[in-house]
Parts: C-alpha cells; sequence; structure tokens
C-alpha cells in the first residue's frame, strides 16, 4: 500500500511539473510573444513601444492556459535587409547597377503574424515592395545626381513610400541606403565619364564668357565713372588738371627708366618740369 501511494505521488508530482512547464513561457528581452488559442491570437507580451525602458518592457514568466494555447515569439530587435543588386536605367539612359540596404523592426507582431505569419516571409515582402520603388524612383533621375548629394532626398522618398506599404504588415522602415550605384563596367562607363566630362567644361566655358562679360561691364561702368571725374575736376580746378595729366603722360613716357627725349625748351611736353612762373 505505501508503494502504491508513492507510485501515486510521484504521478501526480510529475503530471504537475508537466503542467507547469506548459504553462510557463519565458519570453525574452529582445522577443515578442503572440499568445495563440486554437490559432488565433488573444494576447501580447512585450511588444515595442516607442521609448520604451530596458526592464520595464513586460518580458519574464508568463503564464498561458495549457495545452489551448501555445506561444510565437517575433524579433524585437532592429533587422537587417540586404537588396539584390538593381538594374535601373537613369532619366538619360544609362543603366545602373544599384546595391541597397534597409532596416526595419516588427512594431505589430499580431499583424504580422496575420498577413505573413513568419519573420522570413515578412523579409521576401519588404525586399520586393523595397526593389521596385528603388528603381521607380531612381529611374526618375539623372545619373550625375545619384551620384551627389542630391540622392539623400531621393531615399527619403523611398522609405516613406517603402514605411506606407510596411506598416500593413505591422512593420516599420527605419532606414533606406544605397551602398553602391556604378554603372556596368567597360565601354558604357567610359561614354558616361566622357559625357560627363564634356557637360563639365561646357559648362566652365559658359561661366568663364559670364565673367569676362561682367569685367568688360564693370571696367566700362569704371572707365565713365572716371571720366566724369576728370570732367568735374577741369571744370572747378583746369591748371591742377593740366598738372595731372602731364604727371600721368611723363610716368608713361619714363617708366621704363631708359628714355631720352630731345625737345626745344619750349615745348608744350616739358613745360610742367619748368614751373607755372615760367609759363
Amino acid at each position: 500500500m505505501t508503494q502504491r501511494n508513492l507510485f501515486l505521488g510521484g504521478a501526480v508530482l510529475a503530471f504537475l511539473l508537466l503542467l507547469i512547464a506548459v504553462s510557463v513561457v519565458r519570453v525574452p528581452e529582445d522577443r515578442q510573444a503572440i499568445i495563440l488559442q486554437l490559432g488565433r491570437p488573444v494576447a501580447t507580451v512585450n511588444t515595442y513601444q516607442p521609448n520604451q525602458i530596458f526592464g520595464e518592457t513586460g518580458a519574464g514568466l508568463v503564464l498561458k492556459t495549457p495545452f489551448l494555447q501555445n506561444t510565437v515569439f517575433v524579433d524585437k530587435r532592429i533587422m537587417s535587409l540586404d537588396i539584390p543588386p538593381q538594374t535601373v536605367l537613369s532619366t538619360d539612359q544609362l543603366r545602373l547597377v544599384v546595391d541597397a540596404y534597409a532596416r526595419f523592426r516588427v512594431t505589430n507582431p499580431v499583424k504580422m503574424y496575420q498577413t505573413v505569419r513568419t519573420e522570413e516571409r515578412l523579409a521576401e515582402e519588404l525586399s520586393r515592395i523595397l526593389s521596385s520603388r528603388i528603381r521607380n524612383e531612381l529611374g526618375a533621375q539623372r545619373f550625375d545626381l545619384l551620384l551627389s548629394p542630391e540622392r539623400g532626398r531621393s531615399m527619403e522618398n523611398i522609405q516613406e513610400a517603402v514605411n506606407r506599404s510596411a506598416n500593413a504588415y505591422g512593420a516599420e522602415i527605419i532606414d533606406v541606403r544605397i551602398k553602391r550605384a556604378d554603372l556596368p563596367p567597360g565601354t558604357p562607363l567610359e561614354a558616361a565619364f566622357e559625357r560627363m566630362r564634356t557637360a563639365r567644361q561646357q559648362e566652365a566655358l559658359t561661366i568663364r564668357a559670364q565673367g569676362a562679360k561682367n569685367a568688360q561691364i564693370i571696367r566700362a561702368e569704371a572707365d565713365a565713372q572716371a571720366a566724369r571725374v576728370y570732367a568735374e575736376s577741369f571744370g572747378k580746378d583746369p591748371q591742377f588738371y593740366a598738372f595731372y595729366r602731364a604727371m600721368q603722360a611723363y610716368r608713361t613716357t619714363f617708366s621704363q627708366g631708359n628714355s631720352s627725349v630731345v625737345l626745344s625748351p619750349n615745348n608744350e611736353f616739358l613745360r610742367e618740369f619748368q614751373g607755372r612762373t615760367a609759363r
């Protein structure tokens, strides 16, 4: 009788331990848990919340109804999404090979489970959407803009568009970046560089021509202003004006330092050397 009681007690204890094992679920900090009852979501644990404080997330031991409920875990961390290289035709008819990547997180695990079930299928859907959006957005740009800082705006447009689709799957796109955007190697690449070089040379010639035109205008305005000042000065003091003009003529004539001039003493050119009293 005692041996039978021990056997029954051991069986009951084992059943209780099994019951506890299937009733308690440990939810890690980096996982979101969905409690399913007969395949339908009835509760969530440790779901993503903006500005959530570590240690106050709801992670830990969670009770569920044994044999009726089961648990599905969804990653709570930011995940990377590598996009296969895409061939894009730019507006200037250049084929580009674009290598991009994105980062995303699951913000609504129930919606994700109801739409795509697993994170792997979610990544496949987002990759398909992102590839299509990259081709549409970058295909509307010139090649030189794709190699400049202006492509940052294109990345923002892609992120906003993909985010609208990602929300339907319970996900959020954190960032979209282009790792590389190059022409295929060979003749197309060399031809593109040559067109870019020619365009920059033409732009430089246009800038130089405009600069020369502006310089001529400024120089003409300065000459006109100087002539006006000279005329006004001549009207106020004719003797000083004659002296100033003579000094300019002497500077031009004797600027080399080795000029020889043979003139009569009464020559008009040398009158300023004699002084005004000698006139």
